[in-house]
Parts: structure tokens; sequence; C-alpha cells
């Protein structure tokens, strides 16, 4: 039996728990995609699915409603795929264990894709329901979104004949997002020298950080274990002498980095013991400066024996610690008219090391153009003063603000009639597709609205069943308003 059988609305979560049964990280999205087509075709539907596995579904108007405007429902295919230490399930092959508590949905383990499975399942829904008076629906669903949104650049959508258009890709009941930042990724490539050395193997690593989602959670001030790790780093390089073997932290660019490690060689067992007093008082720190966001965050140095191994040369060691103490990160501006609206940040979200070259992965966010270009300079100068190179790519725009828009207007009076209050109306720090799609779809007029979704882009990531239904019934009475 289904897990989230019985639940209301039962269309909704059935297909929700269907597409948490298919693996669908970014840039594995096939499968999924296969599935939106099997669906359309069996409700007799247009469909279209491009090369990047993108999908288009058109639903034509019922009956009397066969000359009001077209509405584009969207939302992304791929999910964050992050999972607690000790968790079994291969993110390609295996599907999510979804559980209910309370009124939340979550994933045992792993994230659990309700962004934006869930716009996924609200769609499907409202496809396969017969009983809804609607306009032309036409349904969107990219690929790729959480890497770049690389799906939505690569979209054609010249076969829509709509301009008004709900985002489905939003975390919060009661609010109407109407912009979004711009946004690119950023490759930080450091080549490294190598010498076989012996001594005392030891690995240091940082973890019970919260994390988050890199933009809509960036102002919460969360630390990032990456940046921790080099500052754990620095601190003993200036105590004890070491050797850096490698390191290593966060698997998505979009999420705070929970947690990082290094392996390190000490010369003898003596300045391996002062390296554990070194890291333990760092810990400290940490957790007196973090109280307020990330109270679990433990820094610890676990030696074991002799080994023979290629550690990096001193040079190098010493540019990455550099990179990893100089590159700034978090929010870098608010912005100046709305003191709650982060304007431009950055989060280093990846960091892997090979034999010759260290990768640190950062996402760059600013609501103006400029001043995302000025930090993007930052980032290279400090980059190449330390024998580093720069690649970037996944640039999207942002999504401005209209201070005109019917659907918006016509959203905030349906949400009043429903719930008795006026609903919140802002733009947020993070990419949304609406600003990509603007570029493709003459005059766009659209909103993004979803439930209530919690720790998003993190293992402990829920969603309220009721808030799922409130949204249901709130989407439902906006296609059938004309």
């Amino acid at each position: 039996m289904a897990v989230l059988a019985g639940l209301e609305p039962a269309g909704v979560w059935k297909y929700f728990e269907e597409l948490s049964n298919i693996p669908r990280g970014s840039y594995h999205e096939k499968a999924a995609s296969d599935y939106c087509v099997v669906f359309a075709k069996a409700h007799g539907l247009e469909v279209w699915q491009d090369q990047a596995w993108n999908i288009m579904m058109v639903k034509e108007a019922s009956e009397g409603y066969e000359d009001a405007e077209p509405i584009i429902l969207q939302g992304h295919l791929d999910m964050v795929c992050e999972k607690k230490p000790g968790c079994s399930i291969d993110f390609e092959k295996d599907g999510l264990k979804l559980a209910i508590d309370g009124d939340n949905v979550y994933a045992e383990g792993t994230t659990l894709g309700g962004d934006d499975g869930i716009a996924v399942a609200y769609a499907l829904a409202l496809l396969d329901d017969e009983s809804i008076p609607h306009p032309r629906l036409e349904v969107i669903f990219t690929t790729s979104e959480e890497v770049g949104m690389e799906g939505a650049s690569a979209l054609d959508p010249s076969v829509l004949r709509g301009h008004t258009m709900i985002n489905l890709d939003s975390e919060g009941e009661g609010v109407l997002l109407a912009g979004c930042a711009g946004g690119c990724h950023m490759q930080v490539n450091l080549p490294l020298k190598r010498e076989t050395v012996t001594g005392i193997f030891a690995t240091l690593k940082v973890d019970g950080l919260k994390g988050g989602h890199s933009g809509t959670e960036i102002n919460k001030g969360r630390a990032n274990a990456n940046q921790l790790l080099g500052q754990v780093l620095t601190a003993l390089a200036e105590k004890v002498p070491y050797h850096l073997v490698t390191l290593a932290g966060g698997l998505k660019d979009s999420a705070i980095t929970r947690e990082a490690e290094a392996q390190l060689i000490f010369a003898s067992r003596e300045a391996a013991a002062e390296a554990e007093k070194v890291a333990a008082a760092k810990g400290k720190v940490f957790r007196e400066n973090c109280k307020e966001t990330d109270a679990g965050v433990t820094v610890t140095l676990t030696v074991e024996g002799e080994e023979t191994a290629a550690a990096m040369t001193a040079e190098s060691a010493a540019k990455v610690r550099a990179l990893l103490i100089r590159i700034p990160n978090g929010v870098v501006r608010m912005n100046p008219d709305i003191p709650t609206l982060v304007q431009t940040s950055l989060n280093v979200g990846i960091m892997t090391c090979e034999d010759s070259l260290l990768n640190l992965q950062y996402t760059v966010r600013s609501s103006v153009g400029d001043e995302k270009e000025k930090l993007i300079q930052e980032i290279t100068t400090i980059a190449e003063e330390e024998g580093a190179s720069i690649e970037r790519n996944g640039e999207y725009p942002a999504w401005e603000y209209q201070k005109d828009s019917p659907l918006r207007a016509k959203m905030m009076r349906i949400y009043e009639e429903m719930f008795g209050k006026i609903p919140t109306v802002e733009v947020i720090h993070a990419g949304l597709e609406c600003g990509i799609l603007s570029t493709k779809i003459p005059n766009l007029d659209c909103v993004s609205i979803g439930p209530n979704i919690y720790e998003i882009h993190t293992t402990e990531e829920h969603m309220s069943i009721s808030s799922v239904q409130r949204m249901w019934n709130y989407l439902v009475e906006i296609v059938k308003t004309q």
C-alpha cells in the first residue's frame, strides 16, 4: 500500500509518491521525464519532450473557457539529493522512502524533493481531474534547475500560446513571489603539486552544521563547513606543522555545506596530539560564535597510524588555505530599500580534490547585475593571485518585479476571499526559472507560489500536508476563475 494513501488531496499525493519512486537528481531526470510522457499519452494530451528531457503538455480548455487566456503551470523535475551519513539509498537507482510525522511528509535519511516534486504533482493532478473547469492549460516541467536552470535555458516554448504563468516552485504558503535574483555558477581550479611523505595519518572533520538553501536561507547566517575547515587548517598551520593530503566538502552548490573533512599527516604522535588540542579549541570557538545558527557544530581530529602518502607541497597547501580564507562567503550586501532582502551573496557549496587539482564550486547571486559582476571579478582576482583559474557557467537573469501584474492582482483577490487575509508579495534572493522564461515568452505575467516546505535541500526537509491541501484548493480556484 502506498505510504501517502488516504491523504488529501488524493490525486496530488498519488502523483507525488509515484514521482518519489523515480530517481531524479539533476542530470538524471530522463526516467521522470519519460514518466510524464506516458502520463500525457494516457490522458490524450499533446506532449513535447526535448533533448534536455524538458516536458511540455497541453490540455485544451473545457466548455465555456475556450476564450479565456491560457494558463501556464511550471515547475522542475530534478531535486537536490542529500543523504545522512550511513544512508544506503543510491540516488541514481533508488526511490525515496517516504514517511509521515503528524502534519508533515518527509523522506527517511534523505532530502524529500518537495522542491519541486510538489509542482509536478499539482500539475498532473490538475490535468487528471476532469471535474475542474479550466482554460487551456499549458504545463512546463524543466530539468537541471538545481544546477543552473539548464533545462529552462534549453527550452523552446514557441508551441505554447499563454502569456500568464504560475510557477509552483515556492515554499511558503501565503506568499506570492514576484521577482528573484539572477546568478551564476563559478568554479575555482587550483593546480596542486605533491610529494611523498611518511608520518602519523589523521582525519580532520567539521560537521553538525544545519545547512540549508544557499539562496533563500543565506540570510540566516548559517556557517559553511568548507569555510570553517579552512579556518581550522589555518589555525593548525600556525601551531603545528603538518602535510595536507586531501580535503572535500559539500555535494551541491545550491546548499550551504553541512560537513567537510581533510586528511593530514603529522611528523609525530606528539604533534598530532597537539593538533587535537587546537582542533578542539576551534570547535569551542565555533560553537560559541554559531550558537544562534549552528549550535551542533563539531570539530574532530581522529588520529590513526603511520602511513606514507602523496601529500601537497607546502606551497600548494598554503594556496588551498588562502583560497578558503580569502574568498568571501555568505551575504555580501543587503538591499538598501528592503532591509530584510539579501541583494548579493555567494556560497562555496562543493569542494573536491584530485591528485593534481583542487576544485571549489560557488553560487553567486545578486538582483543587481553590476554587483554580481563586481563579486565575480573579486573572486577571479583572488583566485588568480593564488595561481588558480576560473570557469563561470549556468548564468541566469534576474526576474524583475513588475509593478502592474493582472495575474498577481487576481491571485491576491482570490486569496483574500478564500482565507480572509491579504497574501504577502515578496522578491526573493534565489533563482527561479521565471527570469529565463520571461526572456523566451513575450510579455509574460507570472507569479510563484507553493505550500509550506521546510529545510529544503537538507536531510531534514519536510512538507506540510495541510498546507499542500490549502494551496491545492487555492490553485484550483485560480484556474477556475476567469
